[in-house]
This record gives structure tokens, C-alpha cells and sequence, in this order.
């Protein structure tokens, strides 16, 4: 034991705890709460948590010297019974520690109370619940007080000793709630007994059901001058208890759920019972026998003489002795008793006037080596308190077990060792005895227990572990031929075992290190597994085809964490392997890039096939083109190429015909190089797909001639495909009228009906006198003598059609002469009244009053103007600015100038009737007419105001920039006043 440190101490509480009341006969505490008992009938309550004390006499109204007896106090330190004793008898009170005066328990006077047992379960601080009181005279009653009634509700007899009359000394009581109602667990002791009593009801049904079975007792031998019964609470139940009897201390632990039954009916709840006998408390002195005791966790509170000796309960040996600091006055008397308060957890004791406290500091300290040196290893463990107590605890486990040549068990304890011993000594044993087993067991619990931050340690035992694994592997092959057949082998097992110990290690076992112990030793399954869990694929992939399982190759590419690299890699080896497996899981990743897989499958596509059999290129570029729209050349001239080599061509004129590209908007119909497949059909002689390919490369001629080898239908067919070139379209359709007419071989007149008919077919495209050149110079006219008619009449109905053309344009030539000759006089009536659309001011008006425009001349003295049969009107000037104003800079330039080269006419024309000399006079006058017809064009060829003009100036802005300094000049301005004067005024929004 670790005699340094103190389990328990002694500390003086209180020295005149009765303040002259008398001497202290009895004492009782719970929760901080001391009551004390003393020889003048006085109890005195000590409230250490609320820093008061009480006294209250029960000796009033009684004759003679009164002693209190015995004094019970419950767990909460609120309910108080004391029996009193003197010349009148006894009698017990019940006080509460909010009551000033105690009341008498008056259904128990003359009864001698010596034990009390509180309902710690269902007891509340104003009220005891059902309590059960033991007597001098070995009855057991019933009793419930609650504190507003000021008296006990009730008192029950429950259960008298008949066999074996003596006084019961101490009552212990535990409840527990059961689905079938509340079960009692009672304990009593007399000076030779203890009683056990249990049951489900109510406590006077429990007691009542003894009358007709034997009660459950342990008997003791021997006097002692006072028994005690104690439990050990923790977390509010009873975990063990102790007896004090004359024979020793009977103790063991409690366990209320136990369902073990006595020949007489009696359900034991007492587990790993024992009993201390007091030989052992003296050193080969005559035993002596404890005055009192009191029960902790662990130990033994012995008073014996002025001493109280500590007995570990587990060990029996005594830890300590505690000593008390008695007076002078109390020596005679000693140490009279102790008591414990099982809410605070210390313990007290007393002599006649002084009180002390015995605190517990660590009393499991040493706990640990008590159970190892009984070899209870998992109590040891479970009191151990650093690391190295635990290593010592293992290690006596390790050297048992190897003792015992338990090597397995032996050398997991040693793996749990971190300090007391090494690594080098524990794998040196097992190395030493040949036990390869037991330190490849020993590695793998070393690893469990190593921290993550001991990765050398962890990936050099990994590794060892590793090579004793397969080293076991070899050995159980070598010993058993026939391992690898039987699934249900050691060796199997072993197996999967290494495979799970690989999984959960592939993180620290080195990579090349691992690979080349695998390989060394021949295990490839294994190696590929370690590869597999290492992500390193190729090497698994390589594994499967090598070994023909084509299908777990392609489920480990398939994986999402392998890269897309290895499936163009190994796609050549796989679709030679199994072409279906392959392009399945090609189908199914629509990640991969089918360019990249054309060496794959123009390998396959070299290999002989039989007639039946499935292309499984073909179906995966179907796959392609059609359902993912793939649009490289290399894949459509592929598929194409396929399709050329099929007997069948069906497929290949399906292919050429479908326009791939026409979801795309500019796309290209098809993707193929229509050069390459035209160049592929001409070698595979698909005649059909190549009339086919010239005709979509434009190529009609080629297309009819072709065709016209092979089917005449066909050659008709691809002539009436051109539509807008009517002379190939008609050349196309001679091609093919020669090629029939050459072609029949019957009678004359045969042929020439058969000629006539095809004539039918062109829709008229073709005539008679076309196709005559075709026939044999010596065919008789006669024969065509139908269809040269019918030709001479559709050529006359041409004529006549022509003439009444020719006789419409005649007169429509009349009518617009007429209309032209009709606008000359055509004229427009002003009012007088009438304004100019743009300046407003009437039109009508003198030439003094309005400048006459430039380049025109005035007919009198109106100034000139415009009027549009809209009735809008405008003098010249007005409309020539309006217009330039709104039209577009050239349009406008081109306006300016004409006025200006008629205002430059004008001034000649002036300086000729001044008598200036002019040439060409008639010249000028024409050059004018045109100018001013040119501008009447520009300005007038509509209304400015109801024409196309007016819809462009929308486009226009309100505000035109030489207006913008009017503008700015209606913006609102803050006025120049004093700011700090300003109101800001917030405006709804």
C-alpha cells in the first residue's frame, strides 16, 4: 500500500456539541444534518448547511431522570424520531425540523425503538412515506408521518419473532418500481440474526405472506454489546451492506434485479457474500470485538477501544488507524460510537460531549493493487488511475498466461503494455519459443493500440504482420494438400483474415515493399487484391485479362475513381476477350470518347465473323450515332465502312439516306466524307449507294447513268430529283429515254408504244420530236402518227395562248398612255383660308410678305407652294427645310444642292432679261426642268407629314441639340439662400 498518502482523517467538529444539556448517548446524521441524544432527555440539532442549531427537551412532563435511547434521522436531515427512557417507561417523538415542538408517537408508548428504516426512494421533506420501526421486544411496525397532520397517519403491526424472541437492532429498506407494482427489499439484525424479507404490494402484504413460508435468516454465533446494520449507498441504492455481529462482519454486495430462489421461496438478492472474522484485526492477540462501525465504498470504519481502525473490505488487511483528540474529562467514557451520512459522504463519531468528523480523501487509491494481488483483473483495472498502473495490471495478466502457455492470450495482454516493458522483449520471447503465431497475433493488437502519430512503428509492424501472414499462408498449403478445395479450411480462413488485415492497412503498409513481399511469395490473387485497395488498377486489370475474366476486368473500370485512360488502354485486349461484355459497359459510360476506341474496334472488325453473328462494333457506333449524336467523321466513315462489307446493303442505304445533322440549325446533313464513301461503295460495288452518294454530291448525270445499269425506276427516280434546272432535268430524262427506247427488244410497234407511254411518265417534259432521234431510221411514220398529232395541238393551244397575252399588254400599253395624258390636267381647289403645315401662315399669300424660294420662279405674286392630294399643303421654302431637317445627311446635301444649281440658273436666266447676251438660252431653260424635277421628287414624292417621312422622325429626339441651352434654361435650381435655414421636406414615394 502507499503509506504517503492518507485514505481517511480525523478533523474536531464541534467539542461542547451538547452545550450542558447532558452528555452524548446517541447521535444520527443525514444530509449536513447532526441530531444528538443526550442523558438529560435533551436532542440537540446541528444544521452545518444552514449554519444553526436547535435544542428541544423531551423530558418535559416526566418524572425522574430521562436518557434519550436511540435517535433516527432520514437521509434528507428533515424528519426526526427519538425514544426516550427513564422511570415512566419509554416513549417515542417524532419532530420535524420546521416544528418548534416535537410530537409523541402515542401508538408507540412503552415500545423501546432500537431501529428505524427510512423509504429512501419515496421519502419527500414533508412527508416520511411508509416507514418501517423495529422494537426492543422483536416486533416491526408500519408508520407514515406527514408534517402538516402534526401527528402519524398511521401505525401498522407487521411482524413479530416467535421462533427466536430477541431485539431487533438495525432496519435497512430498499424499494424498486416493477411493471407488476413496487417491490420491498427489507434486511433486519438482531444480536445472532439477520432477517431477509422481499416481496411486491405494499408493505403489509409482504410481511403478511411470511405467516404461511419461513422467513430467509443468516445466524452468527456469539455476544456482542451492540449489532449494526449498514448499506453503502451510491447514486441513491444500496450497493452492499455490512453486519456487525458477535462472530465477524458479514458483508456482500446487493443486487435488487436478481431472480434467485431459496428452497423456501425467498428471492437472494445478496451476491458474493463474505465474512471478516476479528482474528484478523489483531496481530496473534486475543481478538477484540468492535464497539461500532460504520461502511464505506471500499472499507471498514472499525471502533475498537479510542481508535477506529480502517479494513479494506476486498483485502481484509487494516490501511490505516485514526486517532481522536478526546479531553480529559472523556477518557474514562472513550469513543462511544459512530455514525455515517450517507447524503454528504463522511462519517462521524463521538464520545460523551465532542463530535468529530472522519472525511474520506481517497480511499481508492491503492484499490488497483488489491485486486491484482487477488487477481480480480477487471476490478484492477477499472481502479487504475494513470498508465503505468495499467501496464502493471497487463503485464502480471501477459506473464500468467504465458506462464500457463496461453501464448495467444499472453501475447494480446502484451500488446496493451506501453511502458514496464519493451517491444523488443515481448517479440524476443516469442521468437525464442518459436511461436510464430503468437506475435503475429501480438503485431496485430500492437497496432490497434499505437496512436496515429506512430507511423513508422505502425508501418514497420504492418509490414512484419504482413510477412508472418504469409508465411502461415505457405506453411498451411504444406501441411494440407488439399487446403484450397475445402472452402471450410484453416487456410481459407487465414485468407480472408490477411485480406481484412490488407483493407484495414492499406493506408500504412508501403506500397513497393508489400507488392514485392506478395510477389515473393507467389500470392498474385492477393497481390491484385493489395493493388485493387491501393487504387492501383492497371495492375488488377491486367490480372483479369491475363486470366480471361474479362467481365471483373471491365467491373473495376467501370469503378468512378479509374481513370478513363486504361479503357482506351485496354480496350483492344478486352474486345478481343469478349466483344459483348465490352461494348455493354462501353454503352454504359457515356464519358468516354469513341475516337479514341477505333483501334479497338477496327482490330476486332479485321477477325472473321460468322454470317449470324452480331457485329458488336457495329451495334456500339449505332449506339454512337444515334442515341449519343456523336458527330466525328472517323466514327460515321467507320460505321460506313462496316456497312459496305455486309452482304445486306440495306443497312448502309438506311445509313446514307439518314440526314444526322438535322436538329443542328447550318448543320451538315450527314458527317462521313461523302468522297471516302463514294470511293468504298465503288470497291464493295454497292451500285445503289453510289447513285445514292452522286446524286447528294450533285453528281445527277453520273447518278442516272449509274442507275440506269441496274434499275430504270431508279434512274427515273434520281432524274426527277432536279427540280431547278429544267435543262438537266430534261437532259436527265433523255439519258434515260434513250437508255429505254435501246433497251426493247419487241416488235416495232411494240417499242413504239412502250415509248409513247414513257413520254407519259416525263409529264410533259419530254416530247415526240425528242426522243425520235432514239429510234432506227427505217421506222414508218405511221407509227407516231398519234403523238406527232397530239404534239401539233399542244403547240397550237401555245400560240393561241400567246396571242392573248400579246393582246392584254396591248391595251394595258393604251390605258396607261391614257392615264398620263389624264394627270396633265389633273388640279386641286385652295381655300382661301388655307395654312402652310409648317410656318402656318396662309398660302395664298402675296410674295411681298413671304421671300419667294430660291430657284423658282412665280407665277404672279403668290409665293410658290405645294399641295398633296391628302389636302396637306406647303409653301416650297417650308417644305424644303422641313424636309432637310428630317432627312438623312446625304438625302439632305443632295436637296441643298439642287436648289442652290436652280438658284445659279435663276441669276442667268435674270441677267439675260437685264440685256446680258446668252448663248444657249433654250439649253438652260431644259437643264432647269430637269433640276426642278429632280427636287420635286426629292421633297414632294409624298406628304411630309402622312408619309414614311413623319414615321422615321420617331427615331428623332424631342429636343433637338441647338435647342439644348433653351432647355437647360427650365431646370430647377436650389435658390442661393442660407442652407442651414432649409427644410428637407421626404416625399412619399
Amino acid at each position: 500500500m502507499d503509506q504517503g498518502r492518507q485514505a481517511f482523517s480525523v478533523d474536531l467538529l464541534e467539542r461542547n456539541a451538547t452545550k450542558n444539556r447532558g452528555m452524548i448517548t446517541c447521535m444520527a446524521a443525514g444530509n449536513d444534518v447532526i441530531v444528538l441524544g443526550t442523558s438529560k432527555g435533551w436532542i440537540i440539532r446541528h444544521d452545518f448547511g444552514l449554519a444553526g442549531s436547535s435544542e428541544i427537551d423531551l423530558a418535559v412532563g416526566r418524572t425522574g431522570e430521562q436518557s434519550i435511547h436511540k435517535v433516527f434521522v432520514d437521509p434528507g436531515g428533515s424528519h426526526c424520531i427519538a425514544t426516550v427512557t427513564g422511570v415512566g417507561g419509554a416513549e417515542t417523538f417524532y419532530t420535524h425540523t420546521k416544528w418548534p415542538k416535537p410530537r409523541v408517537l402515542s401508538r408507540l408508548k412503552g415500545l423501546v425503538v432500537n431501529a428505524v428504516a427510512w423509504n429512501r426512494q419515496q421519502i419527500t421533506e414533508v412527508s416520511t412515506k411508509e416507514i418501517i420501526v423495529g422494537t426492543q421486544d422483536g416486533q416491526l411496525f408500519e408508520m407514515a408521518v406527514d408534517e402538516k397532520d402534526k401527528r402519524e397517519k398511521y401505525i401498522k403491526f407487521l411482524f413479530e419473532l416467535e421462533e427466536l424472541p430477541e431485539a431487533f437492532k438495525a432496519l435497512q429498506m430498499e424499494t424498486a418500481n416493477i411493471s407488476s407494482g413496487m417491490r420491498y427489499y427489507v434486511m433486519a439484525v438482531t444480536p445472532t440474526r439477520l432477517y431477509s424479507f422481499t416481496g411486491i404490494g405494499t408493505l403489509e402484504s409482504v410481511f403478511a405472506s411470511y405467516k404461511e413460508r419461513a422467513v430467509h435468516f443468516m445466524e452468527l454465533p456469539g455476544e456482542i454489546p451492540n449489532s449494526e446494520l449498514h448499506f453503502y449507498i451510491k447514486q441513491r441504492r444500496a450497493v452492499h451492506f455490512a453486519w456487525l455481529s458477535g462472530t465477524g462482519i458479514y458483508h456482500g454486495g446487493l443486487n435488487f434485479g436478481a431472480q434467485h430462489s431459496y428452497p423456501n421461496g425467498d428471492e437472494n438478492f445478496v451476491e458474493n457474500k463474505a465474512l471478516l472474522d476479528y482474528s484478523k484485526l489483531s496481530d496473534g492477540t486475543e481478538a477484540v470485538k468492535p464497539g461500532s462501525m460504520a461502511l464505506s465504498e471500499y472499507h471498514f470504519l472499525l471502533l475498537i477501544g479510542n481508535k477506529v481502525k480502517v479494513v479494506n473490505r476486498i483485502s481484509e488487511q487494516i490501511i490505516e488507524e485514526l486517532q481522536f483528540d478526546i479531553t480529559s474529562d472523556s477518557v474514562m467514557r472513550g469513543i462511544i460510537g459512530l455514525c455515517s451520512d450517507a447524503s454528504a459522504g463522511v462519517f462521524y463519531a463521538y464520545d460523551q460531549n465532542s463530535i468529530f468528523q472522519v472525511s474520506v480523501i481517497d480511499e481508492g487509491r491503492d484499490m488497483w493493487k488489491v485486486y491484482l494481488d487477488l487477481k480480480v483483473y477487471a476490478a484492477a483495472l477499472a481502479n487504475c488511475r494513470d498508465p503505468l498502473q495499467r501496464d502493471q495490471v497487463y503485464l502480471v495478466q501477459a506473464e500468467a498466461a504465458f506462464t500457463n502457455k496461453e501464448y495467444l492470450r499472453a501475447a494480446s495482454f502484451y500488446a496493451k503494455v506501453n511502458y514496464v516493458i519493451s517491444f523488443e522483449e515481448v517479440t524476443l520471447k516469442f521468437i525464442s519459443i518459436n511461436e510464430p503465431e503468437a506475435l503475429r497475433t501480438f503485431l496485430l493488437h500492437k497496432l490497434d493500440n499505437l496512436s496515429k502519430e506512430d507511423k513508422c512503428q505502425i508501418t514497420m509492424i504492418s509490414t512484419w504482420a504482413t510477412e508472418l501472414y504469409l508465411d502461415k499462408i505457405n506453411r498451411l498449403l504444406l501441411e494440407d494438400d488439399t487446403a484450397i478445395e475445402n472452402r471450410d479450411s484453416e487456410y481459407h480462413s487465414v485468407i480472408q483474415e490477411f485480406r481484412a488485415f490488407m483493407s484495414d492497412c492499406k493506408d500504412v503498409l508501403d506500397e513497393a515493399t508489400t507488392m514485392k513481399l506478395l510477389e515473393s511469395y507467389g500470392r498474385v490473387e492477393e497481390l491484385v487484391y493489395f493493388a485493387n485497395l491501393k487504387e492501383q488498377y492497371e495492375i488488377v486489370v491486367h490480372h483479369y485479362i491475363q486470366q480471361g475474366e474479362a467481365k471483373k476486368a471491365l467491373e473495376v473500370l467501370q469503378k468512378s475513381s479509374v481513370s478513363v485512360e486504361l479503357q482506351y488502354k485496354f480496350a483492344p485486349e478486352l474486345i478481343m476477350l469478349d466483344a459483348y461484355e465490352t461494348v455493354e459497359a462501353w454503352m454504359a459510360n457515356k464519358n468516354l470518347n469513341p475516337r479514341r476506341l477505333i483501334t479497338a474496334m477496327m482490330r476486332y472488325s479485321s477477325e472473321p465473323h460468322a454470317k449470324n453473328e452480331t457485329h458488336e462494333v457495329i451495334k456500339y457506333l449505332e449506339f454512337c450515332v444515334h442515341r449519343l449524336h456523336n458527330e466525328d467523321p472517323g466514327i460515321h466513315n467507320l460505321l460506313l465502312s462496316l456497312y459496305a462489307k455486309q452482304e445486306d446493303d440495306s443497312a448502309l442505304l438506311r445509313f446514307l439516306q439518314c440526314k444526322f445533322g438535322k436538329g443542328r440549325e447550318n448543320g451538315p446533313e450527314f458527317f462521313y466524307d461523302p468522297k471516302y464513301a463514294l470511293r468504298l461503295c465503288l470497291k464493295e460495288k454497292r451500285t445503289r449507294a453510289c447513285v445514292h452518294i452522286y446524286s447528294m454530291m450533285s453528281m445527277h448525270e453520273e447518278a442516272v447513268a449509274l442507275a440506269l445499269q441496274i434499275d430504270p425506276e431508279l434512274a427515273m427516280a434520281e432524274a426527277d430529283k432536279v427540280e431547278d434546272d429544267e435543262d438537266l432535268r430534261k437532259k436527265l430524262w433523255l439519258m434515260v429515254a434513250k437508255h429505254v427506247v435501246k433497251q426493247e427488244k419487241g416488235a416495232k410497234r411494240e417499242n413504239i408504244r412502250k415509248a409513247i407511254a414513257f413520254l407519259k411518265e416525263t409529264d410533259g417534259l419530254l416530247k415526240i420530236e425528242d426522243i425520235l432521234p432514239f429510234f432506227p431510221d427505217f421506222a414508218l411514220i405511221d407509227d407516231f402518227k398519234e403523238a406527232i398529232c397530239s404534239s401539233l395541238e399542244d403547240y397550237n393551244k401555245q400560240i393561241e395562248q400567246l396571242k392573248e397575252e400579246m393582246n392584254d399588254a396591248t391595251r394595258g400599253a393604251d390605258n396607261i398612255r391614257n392615264d398620263i395624258s389624264a394627270l396633265t390636267q389633273r388640279y386641286a381647289v385652295i381655300d382661301r383660308d388655307e395654312e402652310c403645315g409648317v410656318c402656318k401662315r396662309k398660302i395664298l399669300m402675296m410674295t411681298g410678305d413671304f421671300r419667294m424660294a430660291q430657284g423658282y420662279s412665280s407665277a404672279g405674286p403668290l409665293a410658290p407652294f405645294y399641295v398633296f392630294p391628302c389636302g396637306h399643303s406647303f409653301h416650297a421654302q417650308c417644305l424644303i427645310t422641313h424636309v432637310t431637317s428630317c432627312a438623312h445627311e446625304e438625302q439632305a446635301e443632295h436637296i441643298l444642292d439642287l436648289q442652290k444649281q436652280l438658284t445659279l440658273l435663276g441669276s442667268e436666266t435674270r441677267r439675260d432679261i437685264n440685256g446680258n447676251r446668252s448663248d444657249e438660252p433654250i439649253t438652260s431653260t431644259t437643264t432647269a426642268d430637269k433640276l426642278r424635277s429632280e427636287l420635286d421628287d426629292a421633297i414632294a414624292s409624298e406628304c411630309p407629314f402622312c408619309g414614311e417621312l413623319m414615321i422615321n422622325e420617331i427615331t428623332l429626339p424631342f429636343i433637338k441639340p441647338e435647342d439644348s441651352q433653351h432647355s437647360t434654361s427650365w431646370d430647377l435650381r436650389p435658390a442661393q439662400t442660407n442652407l442651414a435655414n432649409q427644410r428637407t421636406i421626404s416625399l412619399p414615394v
